[in-house]
């Protein structure tokens, strides 16, 4: 703070004064003893410090500079301040030095305040006082009154600078930007051509459009010191605000001859190339500035990830872009901001190869990161390689051995490969270490998922896998729908959850209402769900609500977009309990042509031909065929049938 060096002078002028006063009024009996602790040393009696009471409150005082200036105690130096106001409230030093303290410590703005003032009212031809008070308004958001204060001040202190560069900022506070510029040219007349005032004076000339005067202050900047860069620089930008464009783009240009690595100058020809939408000079700026090392990595990364999620201009200049995140990678080859730009450019020109090599490069970095092994296995999902996919799986469990999102995937893969016991198992791993109550409701979905598809492989014996099911249907059943419980009772609006559950029950014929309550439930959860809104129509079909089942079926039908069969058998069904036998065939026939099983839509057509069918309301569940070597068969409407995610 300034007036540091003249308090300075004062403590060892006050200093000599205690001293001498000290020695000559040793003996004198109206003064007091302010020391009750007697000390020796080697036998010897110290003498004691006698201070009168003329000089008790600089005595203090002076001891408070002793303990900020050379101990360093700011809690000991502010006692001794108050001590000394405590004596004698009027004591100026005082006063500013503990006013100055509190600043300072950004503790007690109210106090500092009062102190200052006091001190400036003791002495207002002081610009040291005057200074601080008016410092202590500005931290306090006084601005109005400090203007006053600094006005004052710029005629008691008229070759500060800074007080002209205050006084015109308040005045732009103000919006007075004129009386501003009136400051700050009695500056250049007092001070002459001070670099941040010229500066300030130009930005103000230019948010008052005076493009001119602004030009002319550049210019003469250049002509008085014309191998400065930095004035080269603000001519260009002056150009620049005045959109003087040609003009402002040679003169970008010859400030940045002069210096090619200085990275203001790059940074603002950068800027303005890109207000001009000027794609190809902006990217060639950008690649010098990312050359430098003294632009620093967060910006890089900032100003690339800018240009990358902005789709048009980084398709139209994709190798460009991709040449900067390509010299960030060299400049920061262990950088994982670097490593990941440059993985995710490569990513979004499809070059999946290039990608994974880069990030399987990085897997034994240390501290190891999750997103390189999620990566790695997400390409090499996607490349269709499984048996990869395994093997990073199963390093990254290692690895990330707390993570339960890398035992989901696990999981996912086991089931994927028929491993179902080994799917139960890792979500139940996941269970155990997730601290998350909507993951763990997840999981207990996926595991009653994983025993429906237990039950379903045993009942209808697709178990070919070589992981063998060993779990009876009917306890897997039983284990599904209280892992769907426990799903719902930690989470009841689970979606997909609310879905399975409800068409399984349907499935079994039973608690419809309870099935339907569900059902409903997820299409209010998720309205464009085709698959929900498909096992709401086919329990309304189970209760008999077979008008309400075919307008449900029929939205389901416009918004799939996964053409699938089992929809368009369902919707067979329904017309066909509605009597319309002719669209219920053209719907079975479409659902065996987009693949639904062959034998679920024979038994369909069989229906057609019965002699048993004397109504088209019947219910295609009570109609009994002749099947193959005259048995009675049942038909069986349970397809396969789960929520698309």
């Amino acid at each position: 703070m300034k007036g540091r060096s003249w308090i300075k002078g004062l403590m060892g002028v006050l200093w000599l004064i205690v001293a001498t006063t000290a020695t000559a009024f040793a003996q004198t009996s109206d003064t007091k003893d302010l020391s009750s602790d007697e000390a020796t040393e080697n036998g010897i009696k110290k003498p004691e410090l006698i201070i009168p009471d003329s000089l008790r409150a600089v005595y203090k005082y002076t001891e408070g500079l002793k303990q900020l200036n050379i101990f360093g105690d700011t809690v000991k130096s502010q006692k001794l301040l108050r001590e000394a106001l405590e004596i004698d409230s009027t004591y100026s030093p005082a006063l500013y030095e503990l006013a100055s303290q509190i600043m300072e410590g950004g503790k007690n703005d109210a106090e500092a305040i009062a102190l200052a003032r006091k001190a400036y009212l003791s002495d207002t031809t002081s610009r040291w006082y005057t200074s601080l008070y008016a410092q202590t308004m500005i931290v306090a958001s006084r601005l109005d009154d400090a203007l006053p204060i600094y006005a004052r001040l710029m005629r008691m202190d008229s070759k500060n600078p800074d007080v002209y560069r205050i006084l015109a900022i308040l005045y732009q506070q103000r919006h007075q930007p004129f009386s501003a510029i009136a400051v700050l040219d009695s500056a250049d007349m007092r001070l002459g051509k001070i670099p941040y005032l010229t500066e300030l004076k130009r930005h103000l000339l230019v948010s008052t459009h005076q493009y001119d005067r602004a030009i002319e202050e550049a210019q003469q900047s250049v002509e008085d010191v014309p191998y400065e860069q930095s004035n080269h620089l603000t001519l260009a930008q002056t150009y620049a605000a005045a959109g003087r464009d040609s003009l402002a783009k040679v003169k970008f240009k010859e400030t940045i001859a002069m210096d090619s690595t200085n990275v203001k100058a790059l940074s603002a020809y950068a800027d303005y190339c890109s207000f001009k939408n000027d794609g190809p000079e902006y990217i060639k700026t950008l690649q010098s500035l990312f050359a430098t090392n003294e632009f620093s990595l967060e910006r890089k990364v900032e100003l690339i990830k800018r240009l990358m999620d902005n789709n048009k201009f980084y398709g139209e200049n994709y190798f460009a872009i991709g040449r900067l995140a390509s010299t960030l990678l060299i400049q920061y080859p262990d950088k994982k901001e670097a490593i990941d730009i440059y993985g995710d450019h490569l990513l979004a020109g499809g070059d999946l190869e290039s990608a994974l090599k880069l990030f399987k490069q990085h897997l034994e970095d240390e501290p190891p990161q999750l997103d390189y092994y999620m990566a790695v296995i997400d390409i090499e999902e996607y490349l269709h390689r499984a048996d990869s996919v395994d093997i990073y799986v199963e390093q990254a469990t290692q690895k990330f051995s707390d993570n339960p999102i890398l035992y989901i995937r696990k999981a996912n893969r086991q089931y994927g490969k028929g491993n179902l016991h080994g799917a139960i198992e890792s979500f139940n791993r996941a269970m155990l270490i997730t601290e998350s109550d909507t993951l763990r409701g997840e999981l207990w979905g996926y595991i009653g998922d994983t025993y429906h598809a237990m039950g379903e492989a045993v009942r209808t014996k697709t178990d070919t896998t070589e992981y063998k099911i060993k779990i009876k249907p009917k306890k897997a059943a039983q284990l599904c729908y209280e892992a769907y419980e426990k799903a719902l009772e930690i989470h009841y609006d689970n979606a997909s959850v609310l879905n399975n559950y409800a068409y399984y029950l349907s499935e079994e014929d039973r608690e419809l209402e309870r099935a339907l309550e569900m059902s409903a439930r997820a299409i209010e959860l998720q309205k464009s769900n085709s698959t929900f809104l498909d096992t709401y129509a086919w329990i309304l079909f189970k209760l008999g609500r077979y008008e309400e089942a075919r307008t449900y079926m029929r939205q389901a039908l416009s918004l799939d977009r996964t053409n699938s069969g089992t929809l368009a058998l369902h919707y067979g069904d329904i017309l066909f309990a509605l009597g319309d036998r002719f669209m219920a065939e053209t719907y079975w026939q479409r659902a065996l042509k987009m693949g639904e099983d062959v034998g679920l839509i024979q038994l369909r057509l069989a229906l057609l031909k019965s002699e048993n069918i004397k109504s088209g309301h019947i219910s295609i569940e009570e109609v009994k065929v002749k099947g193959q070597k005259g048995k009675q068969k049942r038909i069986s409407l349970t397809p396969p049938h789960k929520a698309q995610e």
